[in-house]
């Protein structure tokens, strides 16, 4: 069966966005009439983060070590997964891990929001801190200093803290940081507006690691990692299973393959790189009669699903989160786990934070 492509209305709507992300890659007329915006956006982030060097803006120091995974390139690069498998690194190493978070997509207030466990609601915290606190109790606010002493106030023990993007919120000391990118790489090198960077490429340079988020499976060439800084490695998510949203039944994917392939699919993703996913999904041969791409932590409701015929939905597990209060026996979604090129890579991490 002919597999269509489908996006949302408003990005069907917006074709000079469109435009301008398919420049953020190679250039174009667009992308050079906006340098001077992003001139002068590079002209403010150095004045910003001279002011802090210099200590005019002040910094908080966390009273443990600090891990920020982030990334220069905006949207999606895969940074989730890796606070995950870092989590569950840390915690099978002896440490009590936990997670803070800016809680993009909803309106904190005054106070930091504490979080933990598989019941954790999209809508209070964000869909991103909402699925990390399976792994990990999170606190979310845009200051990333309220967040940390909530987080210690709720949970005490706690003796590492993992920051879920953040690598640009200078006001927050860090002992580690962890850059995530894919294979867009910097796109054309400019920053934003002109081109995808939320800083300068010269931040490549100064993070401790550089994780490089392919499509797919880790080749032998991509099987080593730098041993100078930034130590450099590869990662890929690896499809584990599909698990039934309403049900909770989780079966092998393979499995799920033999017994659903035949069934009319339709995949979507609210996503940073919606396209990723649905590579995935081809990679796995997974067949889909409709591909829908909705913005970035898009607030799915019923509504969504109006149009949606085909008796299998499948989707992201970012995406479900915010879908199981009305999801029903045709939801699924793809349970993920990062794989990294370095099987060093978490022993490195854990020397950093103890120096």
């Amino acid at each position: 069966m002919k597999t269509h492509s489908y996006t949302s209305k408003s990005q069907s709507n917006n074709t000079l966005s469109t435009r301008l992300q398919a420049q953020w890659q190679s250039g174009g007329a667009l992308s050079t009439a906006l340098l001077p915006l992003a001139a002068l956006n590079g002209a403010l982030q150095k004045l910003r983060k001279r002011l802090y060097q210099t200590g005019y803006l002040r910094v908080y120091q966390a009273p443990c070590p600090v891990i920020v995974v982030g990334n220069i390139y905006v949207g999606g690069t895969g940074k989730t997964p890796v606070v995950a498998a870092l989590t569950e690194a840390l915690k099978s190493k002896g440490r009590v891990p936990g997670i803070i978070s800016r809680g993009y997509g909803v309106s904190i207030g005054k106070d930091a929001r504490v979080a933990a466990g598989p019941h954790a609601k999209a809508e209070l915290i964000g869909d991103e801190p909402a699925l990390l606190a399976q792994y990990a109790p999170i606190a979310v606010h845009p200051k990333r200093a309220l967040a940390i002493a909530a987080l210690l106030a709720h949970y005490p023990q706690t003796d590492v803290i993992i920051a879920d993007d953040g690598l640009q919120h200078l006001a927050l000391h860090r002992d580690v940081e962890i850059l995530l990118q894919d294979e867009r790489g910097i796109g054309n090198g400019r920053l934003l507006p002109a081109g995808p960077l939320r800083e300068s490429a010269d931040k490549l340079a100064e993070v401790d690691f550089i994780i490089t988020n392919r499509n797919h499976k880790l080749a032998p060439s991509a099987s080593s990692s730098s041993t100078t800084k930034p130590y450099q490695l590869a990662m890929h998510l690896s499809p584990t299973d599909m698990i039934n949203l309403q049900s909770g039944e989780s079966i092998a994917v393979a499995a799920w393959q033999a017994q659903f392939q035949h069934r009319p699919i339709a995949a979507l993703a609210g996503i940073g790189n919606p396209q990723r996913f649905f590579n995935s999904l081809k990679e796995l041969q997974i067949p889909m009669q409709k591909q829908l791409a909705f913005p970035d932590h898009h607030a799915f409701s019923a509504a969504d699903f109006s149009g949606i015929q085909e008796e299998i939905i499948l989707m992201t597990e970012k995406d479900a989160i915010k879908c199981r209060d009305f999801a029903d026996a045709r939801f699924w979604f793809l349970k993920v786990r990062a794989e990294f090129s370095d099987s060093k890579f978490f022993d490195r991490v854990e020397q950093l934070i103890q120096n």
